[in-house]
């Protein structure tokens, strides 16, 4: 048969190159060689075509194949696990009228199902009928469910789509199962309107039993059985079960039940029964080593998205056999695949970027994807992929995406989300930020919420897995490196000490940094702002003097005014004050808040050098810019300052406003550290001016202390503690004074402040003194 086909396919095709001879630039012998080629490629096809037929398929399906239209209840093939579940689907047609087995597509609700209909053979002399409600891959509609059970049954079926004609039809079918003990199994329900003419079932003897995805929820006279993925233990048994259906191989290989690989490799397949058992038999089949399938596998997760793999067989399989992720419409695959690209829930408007659709378009592909239980809530309306699918979802990614598609949403992730960190970061800075941090961003609202629900994502975003950092690709690079700009000055304001070093030692292995000094200088200016949050003023000293080297001149203003602060904290007074003269040099004129800092540094320096008038003109200065800016905190810093500079000139009215109006700033500002220091300013003030207010006073450095406490040891709390010693005696409680100057002694050494353990040694010994007298 196959060479009389051949013999016409051949005479065709040269007749009718023979017809167009005199047209053709062919001559007869190229017309024999195009002939031949014709032959030769059907003859292979053919052969190819047969040798296909002849591979023993991977045994995927679970359920026999009924003969050709007949209604048979199929039996299940390689049926393992589940047993729980099976036993509860009978118990409940034993009494219920209508079972639906429910759950995600290809989770196995079709073998439960018609495993369960197997055990009650035998409650059913009448018939078990089977009938699949998808044809094709698509779903029958319910005139043609109920042409097709009419066929089974014998009734009349529907004589049109219209609703009075389907009604008809499913009364028939009811008058022809009532008082008989038939069982109907309804397999691949994926639409209510399937079967809703046949609900409710005829309250006799007969059993409707359904198997469908979450859709069916709900529907009226039917009790629902949910089953979810099977556990690591029954997907590990299917594995091996169906390896051991396969062809033996030359290669020996360990037992699936044992192999600690293999409960890894099922749960990165998601625990998909189909795919569970294609991946067991092609393993057996070729004999492939499990630790290599699962060293595959995790490198297609765990490569970076922009870096190329090529993708291994047992990859390829996975995604081939996910009839789950095919039974979604084009759109919803996109989306799923692109949403492995975010590690962490996020909100609407994200994925909306991510995607690059319109919000509502993206509404309804979640939708889509929530109903398939691909993806799920979670606080703060937000969505993440299923735990269990997202690495299933990666592979999806890595086969149907090239790289530049890949690389494209990346980049307009992190471009979005870099926007939104900007725009709340920049209202920190209105809330209060730290006197040692610059910004120049817009405003927007709630900036600390904000960061706090989308903390996970920002953070597994900048922190690139090992080794990506250095391969970021161009078009992504701006915009994270914005990002974590912006989240560093969340970090800081939320005292994230660890974290913030963290990314700032990320963009130090970019590319970027080394290609571009100024952010070289920008990831070393804080670091040297972070080391003096831990009161550590040599390395503070070392990375800011790289940050100086490296920063360009407005950068350079910054990082020299942060040396100056740092150098101050060493006491070298005449090099801090030269940095930040030079600061303040070098800044913008537009730059108010930014020249507001460095008055407030010089006013600090010259305040330590003993020149109270200078001191107090850089600090009122300061005062009033943080003010008409809107900076709170770096106003209550100024104010802070000038407490000791009126109470060094003898102001100590001033001195007293002064500190009041700081402590109100305060409440407004969440900076406990600083508040702490206006306490103790308040407090000596307090001491050496109005010995009547040692009461006042003494509660005022008792709020220092509580608040450093909270921190490390410093020398800001081995100060506090030797005034608080000093209260005491003013109040006449002396055992209470040496406890508090003996815990700053203590404080004072550990942290390497030789001015204060001298001053807490010389109160130490005079009271020794004149207990002595």
């Amino acid at each position: 048969m196959v060479s009389g086909v051949l013999a016409n396919v051949v005479s065709n095709l040269a007749s009718n190159l023979l017809s167009e001879l005199a047209a053709s630039v062919l001559g007869p012998t190229s017309i024999a060689l195009a002939v031949g080629g014709i032959v030769g490629f059907v003859v292979y096809e053919v052969r190819r075509r047969r040798a296909e037929r002849d591979v023993d398929p991977e045994p995927t399906d679970v359920l026999t194949t009924p003969a050709a239209g007949a209604p048979n209840l199929p039996y299940t093939a390689e049926f393992t696990g589940r047993g729980e579940h099976v036993e509860a689907v009978v118990a409940l047609l034993s009494r219920e009228h209508a079972v639906a087995v429910l759950g995600r597509r290809a989770v196995g609700t079709s073998a439960c199902a018609v495993a369960a209909a197997n055990l009650c053979r035998d409650d059913f002399p009448d018939g078990q009928y089977y009938l699949d409600l998808r044809r094709h891959g698509r779903p029958r509609s319910a005139q043609q469910v109920l042409t097709a059970l009419a066929r089974i049954l014998g009734t009349a079926p529907p004589t049109s789509g219209r609703p009075d004609a389907l009604v008809a039809a499913a009364d028939a079918v009811r008058g022809q199962l009532d008082g008989r003990r038939i069982l109907l199994v309804l397999d691949n329900v994926d639409r209510p309107d399937q079967v809703r003419p046949l609900l409710p079932p005829t309250a006799r003897t007969c059993r409707l039993l359904l198997a469908g995805g979450p859709a069916l929820t709900g529907l009226k006279g039917v009790v629902a059985h949910w089953i979810a993925e099977p556990g690591t233990s029954e997907a590990v048994e299917l594995f091996a079960t169906a390896g051991g259906a396969a062809p033996a191989a030359r290669v020996r290989r360990a037992d699936p039940r044992t192999d600690p690989a293999v409960r890894d490799i099922v749960d990165l397949c998601g625990r998909q029964p189909r795919t569970v058992r294609a991946l067991g038999y092609r393993t057996a089949q070729h004999g492939w080593r499990h630790a290599d399938v699962l060293d595959a596998l995790r490198r297609a997760v765990q490569t970076p998205p922009h870096q190329r793999l090529a993708v291994s067989p047992a990859a390829r399989l996975i995604t081939e056999r996910d009839t789950a992720y095919r039974s979604l419409s084009r759109e919803a695959r996109r989306l799923y695949r692109v949403m492995s690209l975010i590690p962490a829930p996020v909100d609407r408007p994200t994925i909306a970027a991510l995607a690059g659709r319109h919000p509502e378009r993206v509404t309804a592909l979640l939708d889509q994807l929530a109903a398939g239980a691909f993806v799920v809530g979670a606080p703060g309306d937000r969505y993440e992929i299923r735990p269990l699918l997202a690495d299933s979802a990666r592979l999806h990614l890595r086969d149907a995406d090239p790289v530049r598609a890949r690389v494209a949403a990346q980049a307009r992730l992190t471009r979005h989300l870099a926007r939104r960190a900007e725009r709340h970061a920049a209202n920190l800075a209105v809330l209060g930020a730290p006197p040692d941090r610059e910004w120049s961003l817009p405003l927007d609202d709630d900036p600390y919420g904000w960061f706090d629900l989308h903390q996970e994502l920002l953070l597994a975003v900048v922190r690139v897995p090992s080794g990506a950092a250095e391969t970021l690709p161009r078009r992504v690079r701006r915009w994270w490196f914005r990002l974590a700009v912006a989240l560093c000055g969340w970090l800081a304001y939320a005292e994230r000490l660890d974290e913030w070093e963290q990314v700032c030692r990320t963009v130090l292995a970019t590319p970027t940094a080394d290609d571009r000094p100024e952010i070289a200088g920008w990831a070393h200016n804080e670091l040297g702002v972070l080391r003096r949050r831990r009161h550590d003023p040599h390395g503070a000293a070392a990375a800011l003097t790289l940050a100086v080297n490296e920063r360009g001149r407005g950068g350079t203003a910054q990082a020299r005014m942060n040396l100056g602060l740092a150098l101050l904290d060493l006491g070298q007074l005449d090099d801090a004050v030269e940095h930040l003269e030079m600061s303040r040099r070098h800044r913008s004129g537009a730059d108010r808040a930014g020249h507001a800092l460095t008055d407030l540094g010089l006013g600090a320096a010259q305040l330590a050098r003993g020149e109270l008038d200078s001191a107090h003109h850089h600090l009122v200065r300061a005062a009033n810019t943080f003010r008409s800016v809107g900076d709170a905190r770096g106003y209550a810093a100024a104010l802070t300052n000038l407490v000791l500079v009126h109470a060094g000139l003898g102001e100590h009215l001033d001195a007293a406003q002064a500190w009041r109006a700081a402590l109100r700033e305060y409440e407004s500002v969440n900076d406990p550290t600083s508040r702490a220091t206006a306490l103790l300013n308040a407090g000596a003030t307090l001491l050496t001016s109005t010995p009547g207010q040692a009461r006042v006073a003494y509660d005022l450095l008792a709020e220092s202390r509580r608040l450093r406490e909270e921190t490390q040891p410093t020398a800001g709390l081995a100060r506090t503690l030797l005034y608080l010693g000093d209260a005491c005696t003013a109040l006449g409680e002396h055992a209470d004074a040496r406890r508090h100057w003996a815990d700053a002694a203590t404080v004072a050494e550990e942290v390497a402040d030789g001015q204060a353990l001298a001053a807490a040694d010389a109160r130490l010994d005079n009271d020794a003194a004149d207990r002595v007298t």
